[in-house]
């Protein structure tokens, strides 16, 4: 065996004694936010490890993730948060972490829930922990905007999964592995994973549950909510995609989307031969796969 993958195997028979947990953070021109947004991390949960994906941002963003003691991965210019999002889901898979959390880089988001959410997915019937803020564990009172979207896209995710959901628009998140390679596929959302991911993930078979968490407004005009036509335009964007979710079935591409247990070096290889045979039986019966 090669030393390359005798390396890998030592890594899947530690993180077996161990689970990994991955902290993933996709940061946008962060630098005001993202040192005390790591610092907090490290302090209320110290062993996890921590992923700044840059989304191609122009300030200092990237150098003080690197010096508060984070992982860094860089776009060459700005992809949007969905493409951000995958980068770290990717990582994540790549390097077989048991359990990923998701959450904004502009303090929004409070540290100290992040085992909150963790507890949750340790439940083997929960695959997704979605953090609610307005489940009552704080006050939030966020823009009338906001909330309308809450209650229009929250109402249309339970009526579509038969289930309440409280948060459609949260980013803060946690993950087992099963659903971190499902994000890795081309049905992820490009710009804005939300209430059409909830709807994706019930379709595909996975449990999600929501849990209280503490959130703080962000009132900066780099929010992608901020204004008045970035809400407009979110509205009929999502709209399209929960169409398009429904009108798709996920439930195979979960099935090839199944973590091997052999580590992230088989775990590629397994994934690169699946979607190989995929496109050939796509292409034998004259149609394009997925």
């Amino acid at each position: 065996m090669s030393d390359e993958k005798t390396a890998f195997m030592k890594a899947f028979v530690w993180s077996r004694e161990k689970p990994k947990t991955l902290v993933i953070i996709p940061a946008y021109n962060e630098e005001a936010n993202i040192k005390r947004v790591i610092e907090s991390i490290c302090r209320h949960v110290p062993d996890v490890d921590i992923l700044v994906v840059d989304d191609g941002s122009t300030d200092s963003t990237a150098y003080l993730a690197r010096a508060a003691g984070a992982e860094v991965v860089s776009h060459p210019f700005n992809l949007g948060y969905g493409v951000a999002c995958q980068t770290g889901f990717k990582y994540a898979r790549r390097y077989y972490y048991d359990y990923v959390v998701q959450m904004d880089a502009d303090g929004q988001h409070e540290p100290r829930c992040i085992p909150d959410l963790l507890a949750a997915i340790q439940d083997p019937y929960v695959d997704v922990a979605l953090g609610s803020r307005w489940l009552g564990l704080a006050e939030y009172n966020g823009p009338l905007l906001r909330r309308f979207g809450k209650f229009f896209f929250g109402f249309l995710a339970g009526l579509l999964t038969r289930h309440k959901v409280t948060d459609p628009t949260t980013g803060f998140q946690a993950l087992n592995r099963q659903v971190v390679c499902f994000y890795c596929t081309n049905v992820y959302p490009v710009d804005y994973p939300d209430a059409d991911v909830i709807i994706m993930l019930d379709r595909a078979g996975f449990h999600v549950k929501e849990v209280p968490v503490i959130m703080y407004r962000d009132g900066s005009a780099q929010s992608m909510h901020a204004g008045l036509l970035r809400p407009v335009y979110y509205g009929m964007k999502m709209m399209m995609s929960i169409a398009m979710t429904l009108l798709r079935d996920d439930s195979d591409l979960r099935r090839r989307a199944l973590p091997v247990p052999f580590g992230s070096y088989l775990d590629e290889m397994v994934w690169t031969s699946q979607e190989a045979l995929a496109t050939q039986a796509g292409h034998a019966q004259g149609r394009s796969p997925g």
